[in-house]
């Protein structure tokens, strides 16, 4: 079977057809920006798009995902390696502390904002609400979004 990851095409073995998507981008194809967190969906360290959606790689089978286009941390910036517009906004907001939430952070901002390019402070609290963070980055993420939805970049 092939995916299509990040603009390219992979292929995997047939036996990795029922394992995760996360675990078939960590462990077969080398893509370990995607985080495993609590393996459950619930705290979002492992969230990719999957055709410009959000979702949390670590409950999807690979098997599930078909034709569909995948999107990594990996896959944000430019093949150039200018940085996505939202990885600058990290930046400049300092938002990373340690870091390890921060690829589903990013992945969820992103699929947020292919939705809502002007997401209001709700769309926000709502996108973003279901990522966890144990260092407390969360208004830093929040102020960076705000930031960008009221200057429309």
């Amino acid at each position: 079977m092939d995916l299509h990851i990040n603009g390219q095409r992979h292929s995997v073995a047939p036996e990795w057809r029922d394992e995760s998507l996360l675990q078939v981008l960590r462990e077969h194809l080398g893509l370990v920006g995607t985080k495993l967190g609590c393996g459950q969906g619930q705290c979002g360290a492992c969230t990719v798009l999957l055709d410009g959606a959000a979702v949390r790689s670590c409950l999807l089978p690979v098997a599930n995902v078909g034709a569909l286009p995948v999107t990594t941390v990996e896959g944000l910036a430019s093949a150039a390696g200018k940085l996505h517009p939202l990885q600058q906004l990290w930046l400049d907001h300092q938002v990373p502390q340690c870091g390890y939430c921060q690829a589903g952070q990013l992945m969820c901002a992103a699929g947020l904002l292919r939705r809502a390019p002007r997401p209001t402070p709700g769309d926000i609290d709502a996108a973003m609400g279901g990522n966890l963070c144990r260092c407390g980055t969360q208004h830093r993420i929040r102020h960076a979004l705000n930031t960008l939805a009221k200057e429309g970049a």
